[in-house]
């Protein structure tokens, strides 16, 4: 029984993990690829490639909580996801997750998984397929493996960090997309995020001044971009320097994803970072275009997203727009908010995220104690959120 009354955690991590509760499907020993929210009998919706990698990003997150449900046993989880990675066409950055999530946990990888891994980066000629995600996701996991066991996995973590500075860093401090093609000069919050974040965790962990001044040049570049009520654009036109399109803008980098980096750049030369993290999570509370609280406490769960109307199912207007102001090299602005629709749906890695960037921060409780957690736990004080047991293994 999990009484948040004598809570170890944080009012914002307990929401978390109640959320994930809801998202835990027992027949797969996973949480769900998206929890939908529109009211529908069956809201959990199963996608095994995206479930195991979703996975992975949970059991990240919860390395970082004092208290998790009792009867969640991470290694478990890990070892009977990570295998199946094998199993389906899942995109290379799951297995720089399932390295860092490894290396969290003071796990080993299955030996069929190493090797899938060290086969798929021993040509370094096939590099130059490798997008931001997937770049910045294996440097972070390479990372973390170095920690742990240096040699091998330390030398691939410079080679790694020398691929990146010479192919994705661009003179105006964004990242490329990509080495190559059609779509490297335009790249998404996620490029930004996880190519910044491998920058500070590699700098950090190999003594690299030059790797940390390249991820605080993109943050203090991202800090001039951020939109007025915290927004943080999702589309950028990087050669420009410019934000090609604000939409869709996403919960999950207001409260967990920039948190994610901001919190080194804090500590290692971006002081300002700090303001920028409470301005963004503020947006999710309620201060944004739609003055909409983005998080529903009673669940646990968060809404995904604000999209303009009609978009939701299309990415063609947005491919327009982008276009279109490259040619201009004029910056996106927001839109009008009556032509703007929530997303509603909540995905596992978005709590996720949320555990991992604020597990261990207890020098924000303006966010972490925030009245709109303080008040649901008065609520529910004595009702448990650790319903996991049913399903575990003997």
């Amino acid at each position: 029984m999990h009484d948040r009354a004598r809570s170890l955690n944080a009012p914002l991590i307990d929401f978390a993990l109640k959320g994930l509760e809801k998202c835990w499907l027992p027949s797969e020993h996973r949480w769900s690829y998206i929890y939908h929210l529109d009211g529908r009998k069956q809201p959990n919706e199963i996608f095994p490639s995206k479930d195991i990698f979703y996975t992975l990003n949970v059991l990240l997150g919860m390395t970082r909580v004092d208290q998790i449900p009792l009867s969640v046993d991470l290694k478990s989880i890990f070892r009977r996801n990570v295998i199946r990675l094998l199993e389906y066409p899942v995109p290379k950055y799951a297995f720089g997750m399932a390295l860092w999530t490894a290396a969290e946990l003071n796990d080993e990888l299955p030996q069929s998984v190493a090797n899938h891994i060290q086969s798929m980066l021993a040509d370094k000629r096939s590099w130059s397929t490798l997008t931001a995600q997937d770049l910045g996701m294996i440097l972070i996991g390479v990372t973390a493996q170095a920690k742990n066991h240096a040699g091998f996995w330390s030398l691939l973590a410079a080679e790694l960090f020398d691929f990146l500075s010479e192919q994705f860093f661009c003179s105006t401090n964004l990242f490329f997309n990509s080495p190559r093609g059609l779509r490297r000069r335009f790249s998404s919050f996620a490029t930004q995020t996880y190519l910044t974040l491998a920058c500070y965790i590699y700098g950090e962990f190999a003594g690299n001044p030059a790797a940390v001044k390249m991820a605080n040049s993109t943050t203090r570049k991202l800090l001039e971009l951020q939109g007025p009520n915290g927004e943080w654009p999702w589309f950028f036109d990087v050669p420009h320097g410019i934000v090609s399109d604000f939409y869709e803008i996403y919960s999950v980098h207001q409260y967990g994803m920039a948190p994610a980096f901001l919190r080194y750049a804090e500590r290692l030369g971006v002081p300002e970072a700090r303001d920028a993290t409470s301005k963004g999570f503020r947006w999710v509370f309620g201060e944004n275009q739609m003055q909409r609280a983005m998080l529903l406490p009673a669940s646990g769960l968060s809404i995904r997203s604000q999209v303009r109307r009609g978009e939701i199912n299309t990415k063609a207007f947005r491919i327009g727009r982008s276009t279109y102001q490259s040619i201009l090299g004029r910056s996106s602005n927001l839109a009008d908010p009556a032509s703007l629709q929530l997303r509603l749906e909540c995905r596992s890695y978005e709590l996720g995220w949320i555990l991992w960037s604020f597990g261990k921060r207890s020098d924000i409780p303006e966010l972490t104690h925030h009245s709109i957690f303080t008040e649901q736990v008065k609520n529910d004080r004595a009702a448990s959120f650790d319903h996991y047991s049913a399903s575990q293994p003997a």
